[in-house]
């Protein structure tokens, strides 16, 4: 059962761009100053770590920034992510962590969900990498169902950016009941009112959450990252399509009839946002809607899955020289 009320700490914060160290000690850092304002769940943003790669959308190929984007992702089972564990342990806090997943040198949009004992509950990975993203990420195979974990305090999921405009996917993930879901996005900037897309620009992603909150009957912790002139500067983003001014702050959370909980904070701020969630808001809420539950009709609509993690390699016995087949099979039974 989850608690009757829950705070929670939405971060609005510049990433540690292209520094795996710094940003693990600003991650600890963040951690700690939620806890000490009562929070049982911190969010934090798509690519925390190491801040989301904002040149792809301003040339196709950067060597170099490359090269240490992926040197300075985070592996799983690393010394930095179990100091990121210990945090969480030490100060009886749930994490939702964005962050590159560094695997062999091949980078992952990855998501994972830490309890407040420090053990790592859900791990995935953003199932589809967007547009200019695919240049630089791989897609995930069945871990981008592991949505959903179960904390002390409640039902915590989690979608990255675009994948709210996925509907199959969120509605995999809305029917493993969420109480609370984070909606983990890079910096967003407003529309320009020219000809760029109104889905990509602050405004749109915000709309997708809120939507989602709507659909889910959940509380949805919109968090986003800033983009200060220095990693304009460091990621040579000036005259982009996309990421090429400070800005892009705009978390918030919404509420499970979709209504705005916390007041806008300036796009260049870096601020802890927090909200105390009362949870039998989301039993009001279900009672008009539950998409799946009573309001839904599985006798007409279902949905089928496979969340199996597929493998490159598949293995087959070879019988040795000299061997028959017969006799591996005996030696075998």
């Amino acid at each position: 059962m989850p608690a009757s009320n829950v705070r929670v700490a939405v971060t609005q914060a510049e990433p540690a761009w292209l520094d795996l160290e710094t940003g693990v000690t600003k991650t600890c850092e963040l951690i700690e100053e939620a806890a000490k304002n009562n929070a049982k769940l911190i969010a934090f943003p798509e690519c925390w770590i190491p801040g989301y790669p904002c040149w792809i959308w301003t040339r196709h190929l950067d060597v170099e920034l490359n090269i240490a984007y992926v040197k300075n992702s985070l592996r799983l089972n690393s010394p930095e992510m179990k100091k990121i564990q210990a945090c969480a342990k030490a100060n009886a806090i749930g994490v939702s962590l964005g962050f590159s997943e560094n695997s062999n040198d091949s980078v992952y949009i990855a998501q994972m969900v830490i309890g407040t004992d420090g053990e790592i509950k859900i791990h995935r990975r953003k199932m589809k990498p967007t547009h200019m993203e695919r240049t630089i990420f791989g897609d995930a195979s069945g871990e981008c169902f592991s949505s959903v974990a179960d904390l002390s305090f409640a039902r915590v999921g989690s979608l990255s950016c675009w994948e709210h405009i996925q509907p199959l996917l969120k509605y995999h993930t809305l029917s493993q009941q969420e109480d609370i879901h984070v909606s983990a996005w890079p910096n967003l900037f407003p529309h320009t009112g020219g000809q760029d897309l109104w889905s990509m620009s602050a405004e749109g992603c915000q709309a997708l959450s809120q939507t989602y909150a709507i659909e889910s009957q959940s509380f949805v912790l919109h968090c986003t990252a800033v983009l200060s002139q220095d990693g304009v500067d460091l990621m040579n983003t000036s005259g982009g399509a996309l990421m090429s001014s400070p800005g892009g702050g705009n978390s918030t959370v919404f509420g499970p009839d979709g209504r705005r909980l916390t007041d806008p904070v300036e796009s260049t701020t870096e601020k802890i946002i927090y909200a105390d969630l009362d949870m039998d808001f989301i039993v009001a809420t279900r009672l008009f809607a539950d998409a799946t539950g009573h309001y839904s009709r599985p006798d007409l609509m279902s949905l089928n899955v496979c969340n199996r993690v597929k493998k490159m390699i598949h293995a087959e016995e070879i019988v040795e020289p000299g061997e028959t087949a017969v006799d591996r099979t005996l030696l075998n039974s």
